[in-house]
């Protein structure tokens, strides 16, 4: 952990923010974390199956349309009509889950599938999570 020592003479009535050393960024996590602005949503992570890949349940997905999907991407995709969040194998036509305790998928011609987009980045709430996931439709 990591401690700020503020030393406050007598008689002060109040002292400078310990983070007033630190200037402004000029950046926002928008400009940060998104390319696309108009091809990238919010998605909320369900279930333990990517963990491996450091994505737990209720975490946000910032997902891009725009990017190209290469091979051990994440991404999420329309299954057979369920939204799954899995890791690309190009190569052998398989969605890999990061977890042992869930197989891979083996894509096949009677699968209907749809690539939605590739998982940029990824957010974990620490705090209030349960009121956010309350607003989301």
């Amino acid at each position: 952990m990591l401690v700020i020592p503020i030393y406050i003479e007598a008689g002060v009535c109040g002292f400078e923010s310990p983070a007033a050393q630190y200037k402004e960024l000029g950046l926002s996590l928008d400009q940060l974390l998104i390319k696309h602005p108009d091809a990238t949503f919010i998605g909320i992570a369900s279930g333990e199956s990517m963990q491996g890949l450091g994505i737990f349940d209720g975490d946000l997905l910032l997902v891009d349309r725009a990017e190209e999907a290469k091979n051990g991407d994440v991404i999420v995709a329309n299954l057979n009509g369920l939204f799954v969040c899995k890791q690309l194998d190009k190569s052998n036509a398989m969605l890999l889950s990061a977890s042992p305790r869930y197989p891979a998928v083996q894509l096949t011609s009677i699968d209907e599938f749809q690539l939605e987009g590739v998982v940029t980045s990824s957010i974990r709430l620490h705090r209030g999570h349960h009121e956010l996931l309350k607003c989301m439709p």
